[in-house]
Parts: structure tokens; C-alpha cells; sequence
């Protein structure tokens, strides 16, 4: 049961929730339109785990302390709360399948204030493509004129990418499945099983068509979160990562001013005109491997809404979203940039949220309280330090694990995407050519390849 302030006015069956109209944006606040969900709320005290991943990045790339990483992470967890306040229902999150080609494309630069201006500069692109080509109507565009297999070998380059890159079955020593061979192991086939094995999915179906809210549809609602803490735990047992380590401290008091200072725009200075141009082919690549998600995200709402939920008037708008990833692309860009970047979904929650959205009002009242919940919750949990003490030992094995588990599902969306053998081939040159190659140079490569084998034809919408 949804818990609000009291003698707060619910909305009547059939009505939209209440909201205080700001253009486009509809402000809605805690407690008072809708009321907080406590299924969701223990859901991120455990899913926040992901999202602390990124602090292995950070500290990797950057040369950070863990404070500053998680000072980063933690401001990049709120900006996921504007997305309910401001009137959009779905649950964002990273642009993943980006994230082993953002790394690389950083990496050309020198460690200090050069990569840290690049990363800026990248990030203000993406948030610039999302507000130019969301508020002008040419983002649907613009992915009609990228040719399918230049799509497929972007996906497929992003998976490459992170298999062969030092967290996952880079030859480097002390990373990933060489340092963490075991626990990389166990949680990745635990993982990979809950996700995408065909045999789960079915047991998990067959249960839901039964009306069976059994162990396993449980355990599916929390997507790649057990094979997470399996490894964790595994990794714990075999000696791979030291124990949790404790101390009196129980709020993490953020460290903005070396933040400022380090990862702003504002500390390091705007960056050459030089970086800026080096990173327009990483933004556009991360922009069409975001654009995708903003498509499937309004549809996973609209299904569950309406063919569910009659009770409640989901207003679904794909420019509201498209503007609110541009803001937290800006925001963070400008004042704490990051790797991840700001994508408009998160498959996994989003799909576990509308699947319990889907029970009816007396399990979720709104769709927005339990994505509410469950975002504002995330970033609270970065903030209760024995909560982030359980699993800041064994970050580089989370990390190690995310990019396993979405380098196998580019796989697979990369390769549902192709036609025909022209293509397949096509992507997977262009995948290898990203990977290898670097955003700019891969991006090229199968500009080229797709006019030589398709013609002019192969860019017309």
C-alpha cells in the first residue's frame, strides 16, 4: 500500500495522478501525488549495487579516491529522481552497451584534466543531441537513416569491446577473469541463466500464467542482481576480494568540493576546441544506442497501462524524456561527468516495477510511486555507508559482471537486428573495427563498408 501525507486527496479511478503543470513537464512530489512504495524501496536497498559498479570506473579511469568516486555516483543516482518528480514514469539508467566504447575513447587521453575534458565534452554532446534532436523531432529520423547493419556493428562493437577490455578477458594482470576467475565464473553463469536462459524463461512464464507468484518470478523481477551477489559472496568465500570492512561512520558526506575541483567543468577548464571535435563519432554512437532505449521504454509503460491499469492515465512522452536525459546529461557534464553517461532506461527495474505495476492499485497505487520509490531510495542507499561498506571490496567483480552480462545481451540484440548474410558480416567487421579501432576510426570504417556493399541507398530513410 502506497503510504502519503495525510489528508492527502488520491485520485479518483480512471484519472491521471495529480500534478502541477510546468510546460511540458509536470511537477509531482513525494507523499503528496503519489505515495511511496515500500516493495520498491527494499528493491533499490539491494539494486543500488549496480549503480556503486561505476565507482571501479571511475577510480580506474580518473585516478579518484573512493570518496570522490562515490560522490560522483551518488550525484548521478539523483539526477534519476527528476524523472518522476518531472512527470515521466520510467526508470532510467546508464547507456551500458556504451559504456567499454566511452572507455576507450577516453583512454586515448592523457590522465589529468585532458581526459577529464574529454569526458566532459562527450557528455555535453550527448546531452545536446538529446535536447536538439528530442525538442525538433529528428532523433526518429536520424535512426531511420543509420543503416541496420551500421546499428548492429555499433551494438556488436560495444559487446566486443567489453569482453576484450581489461574488467572482463583482457590479458592484464590483476583485472577481471584474471584476478577474479572464480567469482566471474559462478556469478556470470548464475546471471546469464536468470536472464536470458530459455529454459528459466519459460519455467518463469509458465508460473505467471498460472497466477503463481512463486520463488523464481521473484527472482526474475531482480534481473541480473543474484548472479551479482552470488559472485560477490562467492568471491568472498574463495578469498578473491577481502572481507567487508566497518566503521562507526553510518552517512557518507559527499565530497563536492574536490569534485568541483577535479571533474567539473568549472576546475578543469572547457575543453579544446580539439576534444570537442574528437568526440562527436563517440556521441553519436552513444546517442543511437540510447535513442533505442527511449522506444522501448515508453512502450514497456504503455503495455502495462494500457492493458492493466485502466485505473490510471499514464501520459507516456517521448520528447518529456528525451529532455529530461538532456538535462541530466548537462547537469552532470558540467559539474560531475561521468562514463556511464545518463540513458533514458533501465530494462531490468523498469520491466520488474510495470510487472508488479501490472497486479493492480491495491499493489502499486501509481506507476510513478513505485518508480519514485525506488529511484530516490537508490540514492539514498549510496549515502548509508554500512550499506556500501558490504560491497566496496568487491566492486571490481560487480563491475566485471555487468559488462559480461551486457556484452552477451549486444550480442544477441545486435545480431536480432541484421537480415541477411551482407549484414551479418557487415556488422561483425564494423563490431571488431569499433573495438579495435577506437569510436572515431570504427565509426568510419563502416560508414565506408555499408556505401561500398549497399550503396547510397543503405542511408535513406
Amino acid at each position: 500500500m502506497a503510504i502519503f501525507l495525510p489528508g492527502v486527496k488520491k485520485r479518483n479511478d480512471g484519472e491521471e495522478t495529480p500534478f502541477i503543470p510546468l510546460g511540458i513537464f509536470k511537477l509531482r512530489i513525494p507523499f503528496i501525488h503519489w505515495g511511496w512504495e515500500m516493495t520498491e524501496m527494499f528493491q533499490a536497498m539491494v539494486m543500488f549495487v549496480t549503480g556503486i559498479g561505476a565507482i571501479a570506473v571511475l577510480q580506474d579511469l580518473f585516478g579518484m579516491s573512493f570518496e570522490v568516486a562515490l560522490t560522483i555516483v551518488a550525484f548521478h543516482e539523483l539526477t534519476y529522481c527528476l524523472h518522476q518528480i518531472f512527470g515521466d514514469p520510467i526508470i532510467p539508467g546508464w547507456i551500458t552497451p556504451a559504456i567499454p566504447l566511452t572507455m576507450a575513447y577516453i583512454q586515448q587521453y592523457a590522465m589529468g584534466p585532458e581526459r577529464v575534458q574529454a569526458m566532459i565534452a562527450l557528455q555535453l554532446w550527448v546531452g545536446l543531441l538529446f535536447l536538439v534532436l528530442g525538442i525538433t523531432g529528428l532523433a526518429k529520423k536520424l535512426l531511420d537513416i543509420v543503416p541496420i547493419p551500421l546499428q548492429a556493428g555499433i551494438i556488436l562493437g560495444a559487446g566486443i569491446s567489453a569482453l576484450i577490455g581489461k574488467y572482463v578477458f583482457g590479458n592484464v594482470p590483476g583485472f577481471g577473469f584474471n584476478k577474479y576467475p572464480i567469482s566471474i565464473t559462478v556469478g556470470g553463469l548464475i546471471a546469464l541463466y536468470l536472464l536470458f536462459s530459455q529454459v528459466f524463461i519459460k519455467k518463469v512464464r509458465e508460473s505467471q500464467k498460472l497466477d503463481k507468484a512463486d520463488f523464481w518470478v521473484k527472482v526474475a523481477n531482480y534481473g541480473m542482481v543474484p548472479g551479482l551477489v552470488v559472485g560477490i559472496i562467492i568471491a568472498w568465500i574463495v578469498g578473491e576480494v577481502p572481507l567487508p570492512k566497518f566503521t562507526s561512520d553510518i552517512i557518507f558526506m559527499p565530497h563536492f568540493a574536490e569534485v568541483w575541483k577535479t571533474q567539473s567543468i568549472f576546475g578543469v577548464g572547457i575543453p579544446s576546441w580539439e576534444i570537442w571535435v574528437g568526440a562527436i563519432p563517440m556521441a553519436l554512437i552513444a546517442y543511437i544506442i540510447a535513442f533505442g532505449d527511449v522506444v522501448i521504454g515508453t512502450t514497456c509503460i504503455k503495455n502495462a497501462n494500457e492493458e492493466f491499469r485502466h485505473d490510471e492515465i499514464v501520459d507516456r512522452d517521448p520528447n518529456r524524456l528525451s529532455l529530461l536525459c538532456a538535462l541530466r546529461n548537462i547537469i552532470e557534464g558540467t559539474l560531475a561527468t561521468t562514463p556511464t553517461l545518463a540513458g533514458p532506461l533501465w530494462a531490468a527495474m523498469t520491466v520488474a516495477v510495470t510487472e508488479r505495476y501490472k497486479l493492480g492499485r491495491k499493489a502499486m497505487d501509481s506507476i510513478f510511486g513505485g518508480a519514485g520509490s525506488f529511484n530516490i531510495m537508490k540514492f539514498l542507499s549510496c549515502l548509508i555507508l554500512p550499506l556500501v561498506a558490504i560491497f566496496k571490496p568487491a566492486l571490481p567483480v560487480a563491475l566485471s559482471l555487468t559488462l559480461l552480462i551486457q556484452a552477451f545481451a549486444c550480442g544477441y540484440i545486435a545480431m536480432g537486428l541484421v537480415r541477411n548474410n551482407t549484414d551479418r558480416g557487415l556488422a561483425a567487421v564494423i563490431g571488431a573495427a569499433l573495438a579495435v579501432a577506437g569510436p572515431a576510426k570504427g565509426l568510419a570504417i563502416g560508414i565506408v563498408l555499408c556505401l561500398a556493399l549497399e550503396g547510397p541507398k543503405a542511408f535513406t530513410a
